[in-house]
């Protein structure tokens, strides 16, 4: 029989070994799940891991959908590394595009492109102002950081529709919940000609150094470990609590806005009921599958935007639900949940024990 035994410590080759083995066993349900659905899994897998990366177009899309993901996940990062929940990330990215798009409607044919630096600055300032609203309610009345921060994510919901169903709709939209498409000065910068690949990209790659020089190389990054991790030896190292929650979801929500901002400045250009992707939610996922690391956040938000794409491809391809992207996010998050448990136990065989009768 196999039992499972804790390990004296943490196995450090798990911890690297575990997001792999969780990717396997949920391509294997993949393939299972595809041939209960009458489609073939070849086709089903081509258009998960195959398509995204088939050619120089699909991989800079594949980057478009990255880069809001991997945003998000950083600023997630530093908050579930100060054992704070935020949990609303959504919210905050929504409330970044709100900010970011109120700018972009300023703008006229005559508007300097500096603009677009005023509408990233926006979108940070939205979700700082959204994620602020979570640690004054944390810092002041001690409510849960969890439950609050992911009840804003549907009032944001409400904000966003209320401006494109009313004072910002478009009049020469034919009735349609949106903003007017915004003026091509405000659009996000692209890396090269025939690609929507912005800037955002960038941004996002020095925000993967700047977060690890952060974390493990100055004081402060120390503090906010530590902090999470033994909130007592932080107190008495002196290091303040209230400090590392306003830090943690200052940050967070000023990535969340960022991302907000690179999105509707960029791939959307207005804004409009479905700006709400699921990048927030979705960002969990690539935090905690990255190990919370800012290298290892890079490949997980690839990895989760061939979700994104292969769900698109998969509908309409081969007839099946949207809703298949976020049964692979799932099965993916559960599936690395049962094989971190692996890195505190070990499987032991134990041989049956044989029972003697009596003489």
């Amino acid at each position: 029989m196999l039992k499972l035994e804790a390990r004296a410590q943490t196995s450090r080759l798990w911890s690297l070994a575990s997001p792999l083995l969780a990717l396997a066993i949920t391509v294997v349900i993949g393939v299972l799940l595809f041939v209960a659905l009458g489609k073939d899994p070849v086709k089903g897998l081509q258009v998960f891991f195959w398509e995204p990366i088939k050619s120089p177009y699909a991989i800079g899309e594949l980057m478009v959908k990255a880069t809001p993901l991997l945003v998000i996940a950083l600023g997630l990062a530093v908050c579930f590394r100060s054992n704070v929940w935020n949990i609303g990330a959504e919210g905050q990215f929504i409330i970044g595009a709100v900010f970011a798009g109120g700018v972009a409607l300023l703008a006229d044919k005559d508007t300097s492109r500096w603009i677009v630096l005023v509408i990233m600055l926006a979108g940070i300032a939205g979700g700082m102002l959204w994620a602020g609203i979570t640690a004054l309610l944390r810092d002041r009345f001690n409510a849960n950081e969890i439950l609050v921060s992911l009840m804003l994510v549907y009032v944001a919901d409400m904000v966003l529709s209320f401006l494109v169903y009313g004072p910002w709709k478009d009049p020469g939209g034919y009735n349609f919940p949106q903003t007017k498409n915004f003026e091509a000065v405000t659009q996000i910068p692209r890396l090269m000609q025939g690609s929507r690949v912005s800037i955002g990209l960038v941004i996002a790659l020095a925000a993967v150094a700047a977060l690890w020089v952060f974390l493990f190389r100055t004081r402060a990054g120390f503090a906010q470990q530590v902090g999470g991790l033994a909130p007592a030896a932080a107190r008495y190292a002196g290091f303040s609590s209230r400090k590392a929650l306003w830090i943690a979801l200052l940050s967070s929500g000023g990535a969340a806005g960022l991302a907000g901002a690179l999105e509707v400045a960029g791939p959307i250009g207005q804004l409009t009921p479905y700006v709400p992707a699921g990048y927030g939610f979705a960002a969990i996922i690539v935090a905690f599958v990255g190990r919370l690391h800012p290298v290892g956040m890079v490949f997980s938000a690839i990895l989760m935007s061939m979700f994104y794409i292969g769900g698109e491809l998969a509908q309409s391809r081969l007839g099946l639900p949207k809703s298949l992207t976020g049964v692979f996010q799932g099965l993916l998050l559960f599936t690395l949940l049962a094989c971190d448990t692996l890195m505190f136990y070990r499987l032991r065989w134990l041989a049956p024990q044989v029972h003697k009768g009596a003489s």
